[in-house]
Parts: structure tokens; C-alpha cells; sequence
């Protein structure tokens, strides 16, 4: 059966252009020195690749998951282009079996396709994958990324607040959140002026 919004971006990521570019996200790039080589690495919603990529330069075993197969195609071309090796794996994040205790670290950039409903389920499973003293990297858009429209879903419900970040990671050891506005280039899908809000946690040893 065909699923509308696996068409959808497979549309949107049809061409040889990269919708968010081959960059990877500011904000995991910037979180470097939390990275150790060898670390299993779990890359959700990745799309063409550019952020699980980044992390296998980084010396990562990476998981990159995304339900597009024109975009995991394209994340295998990026990490050949690079000299790096990342294992795709086409999924259905409603549908994911969250292993416990599996990643060392879990990058979860701009995933806001999922309603609160699904988007608590998700954040369980997330806090499950992470071994003890595995460490969590999100960034995702605020309700007010709605006025300046560049990039993100088009319904406040899907953003996120660091007030909801801390509840729901409320288990974790949170060693960072932080609301902010700031320019993003990122290819065409994320350009311009944008409300962020960014979260380093850290799943305890005990």
C-alpha cells in the first residue's frame, strides 16, 4: 500500500541536490568532544545522511534510520563521497522496535513530523536505546518558529519548548537545554531566522 508521506519526501528528496545540504546540523557538530571513536551511534529521521554521516567521520559505528528510500540512497552515496561507511536501514519511526540499552549516543535533529501522541512514544523509546552513560543530542524547532516559516511543520502542537524537553527527559541527566533564536543554513529545507531549542542528556550509570 502506498503511504502518502513516504511519497511526499521521496519527491522532496528526488534530484541530485541535498534538501538540507551535506553539512551536518550546527548543533551535533558542535557537541564533538562528547564523541568517542568506536561509539555505536543511532541517527534517527536522517534523511540524505548528513548528520549520520558527519558522526562516522567522527569514528562512529552508525544506524541511520529514515522511511524515505530515495533519501537513504542518497545518505549511502554521501558517506561513499566522504570515505565513510554508515549502515540504512529503511523504518518507520511509529513502528521502530527501540532495543534497550543499544547506542551510545542518539541523534535526534529536527524530528517534529510526529504528533504528541507518537512524539511520547519516541521519547521513551529514545531514553530505552541508550546504554547507561549514553548521551542523547536533540535540536528541534519552538511554537514561535511558526513567524518566521524556515523549515519545520506548519503545526505549533509539533514543536517543542524546553519546558517539555525537561519533563519528558526528566529521567536523564540533563547537562544542557537552552531556547534560542538563531540563523540556520541548511540547504534549502532549513534557511534563514529560526526558533531552536537544544538538549544534551545523559542517561545514568545507576
Amino acid at each position: 500500500m502506498t503511504n502518502p508521506a513516504r511519497e511526499r519526501w521521496n519527491q522532496r528528496y528526488q534530484g541530485d541536490d541535498y534538501l538540507f545540504g551535506t553539512a551536518p546540523n550546527g548543533f551535533l557538530a558542535d557537541q564533538g568532544q562528547l564523541l568517542r571513536p568506536g561509539q555505536r551511534a543511532l541517527s534517527i529521521a536522517d534523511g540524505e545522511g548528513r548528520n549520520g554521516v558527519w558522526l562516522a567521520e567522527q569514528g562512529l559505528d552508525v544506524l541511520s534510520i529514515d522511511f524515505s528510500p530515495v533519501a537513504q540512497a542518497k545518505a549511502q552515496r554521501l558517506a561513499a563521497a566522504r570515505g565513510v561507511r554508515i549502515e540504512t536501514r529503511q523504518a518507520d519511526i511509529a513502528a521502530w522496535d527501540w532495543a534497550a540499552e543499544d547506542f551510545d549516543v542518539i541523534a535526534a535533529i529536527f524530528f517534529q513530523f510526529a504528533a504528541p501522541p507518537l512524539r511520547a512514544e519516541i521519547f521513551a523509546g529514545l531514553q530505552q536505546a541508550l546504554r547507561p552513560g549514553g548521551v542523547l543530542l536533540m535540536q528541534g524547532y519552538r511554537p514561535e518558529q511558526l513567524e518566521y516559516g524556515t523549515g519545520g511543520p506548519p503545526e505549533a502542537e509539533r514543536m517543542y519548548t524546553a519546558a517539555m524537553l525537561r519533563e519528558a527527559f526528566a529521567a536523564l541527566e540533563i547537562r544542557h537545554l537552552r531556547e534560542h533564536d538563531s540563523v540556520v543554513h541548511e540547504g534549502d529545507g532549513h534557511e534563514g531566522m529560526s526558533a531552536l531549542v537544544d538538549l544534551v542528556a545523559v542517561k545514568p550509570d545507576s
